[in-house]
Parts: C-alpha cells; sequence; structure tokens
C-alpha cells in the first residue's frame, strides 16, 4: 500500500492531528485520564475517544472534563474497547491513534512515530528495552510472543504494546474484530498477511504513577492475558494465510 498526503474533500493537505482519531482504553483510570487527554488535546489532536470498560471510578467524567468523548463498553475487555472506538470514524480521518489511559505513553515519542507516517501502514512503539517497570513474567510472554510470530509469519516483532499508529485504509483491510487480550497482536499478524509495511519505533514509557494492584495480581492479571493472546495466536496459525511483510523492520 502506498503512502500519500492525508486529503480532505477540497484537495488541501489536511494537518495531521485534525485527521488523526485517538482511542484510549481505560479501566478505572480517574487518577490519569485527564492528564493524558489534556496532553493530547494540547498537542492538537482534535478527535478523541475514551472507551470506558467498567469503571467503577470517576475515569468518564474526568475523561469528558478533560475534552474527550467517552463511551461505555460492555463486557468489559481491551479487545472489545478498540473496536467500540472505531464505531463511526469522523469522516477524514485518515490514521487512528491507540494509547493507554495510564499516563505510561509520553506523548514526546509521538515524534517518532509521525516521522514514519510517509511510508508505513502500521506504526507501532517498541518501550520494551526502556520499560524498568515490567514485571518479569510479562518480559517473559513478550519473548514467547516474539518467537511464535517470528516461527508462524517469518517476522520478529520486538512490541506488542498499545501504543501505535494504524492507517485507515490498512484498519479497513485487515478488519479487526473482539480479540480480547489478543488484539494488539492480531493486529501485527493480520497486518503481516495482508502485506501492509510496519515499522516499530523505539519509546521510552513513563513510569505508572500508582501501581495498586498486588504482585500477585499483577501475576495473575499478565498470566490470564497469556492464556487469552496463545488462543488468538493459535486460531490465526492454524487458519490464517502466513505470509511475510513487506517493508516490516
Amino acid at each position: 500500500m502506498s503512502a500519500r498526503p492525508i486529503e480532505i474533500a477540497t484537495g488541501a493537505v489536511r494537518p495531521f492531528y485534525d485527521s488523526c482519531l485517538v482511542v484510549i482504553p481505560a479501566a478505572n483510570k480517574e487518577k490519569t485520564i485527564f492528564h493524558v487527554v489534556s496532553e493530547l488535546r494540547d498537542r492538537g489532536f482534535k478527535y478523541i475517544r475514551v472507551i470506558d470498560t467498567g469503571s467503577v471510578d470517576s475515569t468518564a467524567l474526568r475523561a469528558r472534563a478533560a475534552g474527550a468523548e467517552v463511551a461505555r463498553e460492555q463486557p468489559c475487555g481491551f479487545g472489545r474497547s478498540c473496536p467500540r472506538g472505531l464505531d463511526e470514524i469522523p469522516q477524514g480521518i485518515a490514521w487512528i491513534l491507540f494509547c493507554n489511559g495510564d499516563g505510561t505513553d509520553d506523548p514526546s515519542n509521538l515524534e517518532a512515530l509521525l516521522a514514519e507516517t510517509e511510508d508505513a501502514d502500521l506504526i507501532i512503539g517498541n518501550g520494551t528495552a526502556r520499560d524498568g517497570a515490567r514485571l518479569d513474567v510479562q518480559r517473559f510472554g513478550n519473548w514467547i510472543l516474539t518467537k511464535l510470530v517470528q516461527r508462524g509469519w517469518g517476522v520478529r516483532f520486538a512490541a506488542f504494546g498499545t501504543l501505535r499508529l494504524v492507517r485507515r485504509e490498512a484498519l479497513d483491510a485487515i478488519r479487526m474484530r473482539h480479540h480480547g487480550s489478543g488484539w494488539n497482536v492480531v493486529m501485527q499478524i493480520r497486518a503481516i498477511e495482508a502485506r501492509l509495511k510496519i515499522r516499530e519505533v523505539p519509546v521510552r514509557p513513563r513510569t505508572r504513577e500508582s501501581r495498586r494492584s498486588t504482585l500477585g495480581r499483577a501475576i495473575a492479571d499478565a498470566a490470564s492475558a497469556a492464556g487469552a493472546i496463545l488462543q488468538a495466536v493459535a486460531r490465526l496459525y492454524f487458519g490464517g494465510n502466513r505470509t511475510t511483510a513487506i517493508g516490516a523492520r
């Protein structure tokens, strides 16, 4: 898929921030979501959607107060909140930015992602090398996924995190649906199969401001997510078209 300038109906080149929809899945992020949305608006993003996945705090109120559009998704789950954020995309949107609502995605990293938009369809923020807050079980899970995808599809990814930019036409081509915790991984595999141009860009994540979960809870959550992700990868491996990507790096 060839890259081209973002245009509106009149044919004039449209500023990137006016033609990008930001989708932020969030659950119980009242302490961080206002700051996350405010930073994005300060950078010029006009369309920001926060998908509230079953929060029991004031996440939705804080997001609206910062200027975001808020939708609630039931049943809860990351893989359901992302497609919910893609409902009724405004006219003229050419790119979708996915990011976290916990403040770990530093907006200053976006410049590195934007630099790749001329010649890429999917741009993934790779913060694994610089994320000292990750648990060992999370690092191991990422390593397993890297090996599985490389063996099955011939492409070695370093990261499968939320921060990513995807061209709207590319997103339409890979036809993402509900994939639970495996949403990010499935998107990258589908992008390989669709022969999209994929880039990984080094980014520096922030440390979470608050870690309310216990270590045991964090490990349990990571293990649960890993099981769902592996199931999603297995379904694609045994039923997909395992081709290699063009321009993946």
